[in-house]
């Protein structure tokens, strides 16, 4: 038997394939808005990640710009407002082992005196800039009400 010309041959694997597409197609149309709706998310999450990274890249430029405020006066908690009745002293011994939040939730309690302590505290250890901001704001607001 003697074969086929090539193109004779390509046409009819093209044919072939034509059918076998033509017999998944309910197939692919059924999962077809899943897949274009998992692209639109990649697509999407790509862009997000590529404009953060364009912010960050930002930051870095502006921050050789100038050095920002350290303690903005719009930087308030509502643990810095005077509540009455705001309890005992809190335990300073556990400072370190305190979240941001945590601080902020004890903030009201500590003393002007616990708070010089503390933010000396966190000078010559932690250094933790956020930590060192909120107990200056603070004692801040302590010592000018």
């Amino acid at each position: 038997m003697r074969s086929f010309p090539l193109p004779v041959r390509v046409a009819a694997g093209v044919a072939a394939t034509a059918v076998e597409q033509a017999r998944q197609l309910p197939t692919t149309l059924l999962g077809l808005p899943v897949t274009v709706a998992s692209q639109a998310l990649q697509v999407s999450m790509r862009v997000q990640q590529q404009i953060t990274e364009l912010a960050i890249k930002g930051d870095e430029a502006l921050a050789a710009l100038g050095t920002p405020e350290e303690q903005p006066g719009w930087a308030t908690f509502d643990e810095d407002e005077e509540v009455a009745g705001s309890g005992g002293p809190p335990d300073v011994g556990d400072y370190d082992n305190l979240t941001l939040p945590q601080l902020r939730g004890r903030l009201r309690s500590f003393t002007e005196d616990e708070l010089v302590e503390l933010l000396e505290h966190e000078r010559a250890h932690g250094r933790r800039p956020e930590f060192l901001r909120m107990l200056s704001n603070r004692l801040d607001r302590l010592r000018n009400p």
